[in-house]
């Protein structure tokens, strides 16, 4: 075995103690491999605690593998949350670990990752050795190993589905990439503990607490559309195409208080599934880090009481980036009940019906940018300004102007919207919180947020805001969810706004 990444010391103190308290708050952090075994575990796994002196840490899981190492099969690393502090910031390895989990080495060479973030293979694969302890390729196997552990574990998938899934177009290869990562072939984890009883699939999609589901759910409920989602106090449920072989989910908390949301999937091609895994894990904010969120929102005293209150508070994402974009549109200067309801209209007139029937409550998928291009707008009570951006968003979507690439800067994002008729910068940082997921999007012109932000009964302007603001960096978005959460309490109703948390 290969020496593991180096961790410096203060990282390795308080990974020491993780390991021996088993805090969930670490899990997926980093791992745990003991030499005296060959084995990889999460810090949370139960098995007795090793010696210290047969105790590796790594910063990945493909680190580890990379290593010689095997994940546990009793604590299961691919039901770990992911790591999201290797995706902040604009350095090129986020790029390019944003672009690893949408799937791109799946049919592209390393070489068309570098030249998407902007530098040289041999650089990335320097990169990444240096940071995340493995190279690209080996993240990328990694995260496809780990996936397919999980269904042959949890459902009945046929080997030759799971391994269509998890992205190897040759049964023979994904036999033995597993095996050699395992050490025991597939079919040795045929077991079914959660598996399902009709053709839907039940994963766990794991989150590190702490999480506030109800408060995900709330937000979603409030702007949900009839026909595409179904929201309720419990529960989560969307369709998603194409209209002629749907597939549709279901989100809801997993019982017994485990640190997970139960994802039962339909899904009629298996090689979509990882990709709606990971769709559904960015929309649900699932590899957040609670505790450095706070520990750098916690600075300002205005808000300490509202991470008091909702210390696992996420930020809503959302299923597609067009979608969020129309829906931002309509929802300038008017309630969440009345962008809803625009909304509404336009997929009633322009979303695609399902050809098959699939769950109660869902029936069609939003319009494409295809059907918006040249739709008339005006005649479903949509004003001519707005009518003619939704037009225009959908014209710069289809020639490339605007796109919703996750390698893309925050600042690019902002710079490029803009510049389109009717895109202001409170639209595009809106669009980039919900779209992007990207945790430093701040509509600072937002009205409701000047007036929570403010200490008196006086607003902030935006300026005083984007000032007061800057000490949240790069955590902004999360302050607006907290702040937009404070005015939303019954006891504090604000005054309706030109524009606030709305879309």
């Amino acid at each position: 075995m290969s020496e593991p990444f180096p961790i410096s010391s203060p990282n390795l103190k308080a990974f020491e103690r993780a390991r021996l308290s088993r805090d969930a708050r670490f899990d997926g952090l980093f791992f745990i491999a003991i030499s005296s075994t060959g084995i990889y575990c999460r810090p949370v796994c139960p098995a007795p605690t090793a010696k210290r002196e047969n105790v590796n840490f790594f910063v990945t899981a493909a680190a580890a593998e990379a290593a010689g190492f095997r994940p546990c099969l009793r604590c299961r690393p691919e039901l770990a949350p992911g790591n999201d502090a290797w995706q902040r910031g604009d350095h090129v390895v986020t790029g390019a670990l944003k672009l690893i989990e949408g799937g791109l080495l799946q049919d592209q060479p390393v070489e068309e990752l570098a030249r998407r973030v902007g530098v040289g293979a041999r650089q990335l694969r320097r990169l990444f050795v240096e940071r995340l302890g493995a190279p690209p390729i080996d993240v990328h196997t990694t995260r496809r190993l780990l996936f397919a552990k999980q269904l042959l574990t949890e459902t009945r998938m046929p080997v030759t589905d799971v391994a269509m899934a998890s992205g190897f177009g040759s049964l023979r290869r994904f036999n033995a990439a597993f095996a050699q990562a395992n050490r025991i072939p597939p079919r040795e984890l045929r077991r079914h503990p959660h598996a399902g009883s009709d053709d839907s699939l039940s994963l766990r999609v794991s989150y590190r607490p702490p999480y506030d589901f109800a408060s995900l759910l709330t937000f979603l409920r409030g702007r949900a559309l009839p026909g595409i989602e179904v929201v309720d106090a419990e529960s989560y449920s969307r369709v998603f195409g194409p209209p002629e072989s749907p597939g549709w989910l279901t989100l809801s908390a997993w019982p017994n208080g485990e640190h997970a949301l139960r994802l039962q999937l339909h899904c009629p091609k298996p090689a979509q599934m990882l990709a709606v895994v990971t769709r559904i894990r960015r929309m649900f904010d699932l590899d957040a880090d609670p505790q450095a969120i706070n520990d750098g929102l916690t600075t300002t005293p205005h808000l300490r009481p509202m991470l008091r209150k909702r210390p696992g508070l996420r930020l809503p994402g959302s299923w597609d980036g067009f979608e969020v974009a129309v829906r931002a549109i309509l929802g300038q200067q008017v309630s969440v009940a009345a962008a809803r309801t625009l909304a509404s209209r336009i997929v009633q007139r322009y979303g695609a019906p399902l050809q098959v029937a699939v769950a109660p409550g869902l029936e069609r998928l939003f319009p494409t940018p295809e059907l918006l291009a040249d739709a008339d707008l005006r005649a479903l009570g949509i004003t001519t300004a707005r009518a003619e951006s939704i037009r225009s968003v959908a014209r710069a979507a289809l020639d490339g102007r605007v796109d919703f690439r996750v390698e893309q800067s925050l600042d690019e994002f902002v710079e490029r919207w803009i510049a389109l008729p009717g895109i202001g910068e409170w639209t595009a940082h809106y669009m980039a919180m919900r779209a992007l997921s990207h945790p430093d999007a701040f509509p600072a012109a937002d009205l409701i947020l000047r007036r929570a932000a403010s200490r008196s009964d006086e607003m902030l302007s935006t300026k005083a805001l984007t000032t007061l603001a800057e000490a949240w960096r790069p955590w902004r978005a999360y302050a607006v969810m907290h702040l937009w959460r404070s005015m939303s309490e019954p006891a504090m109703s604000p005054r309706p706004s030109r524009q606030g948390a709305i879309a």
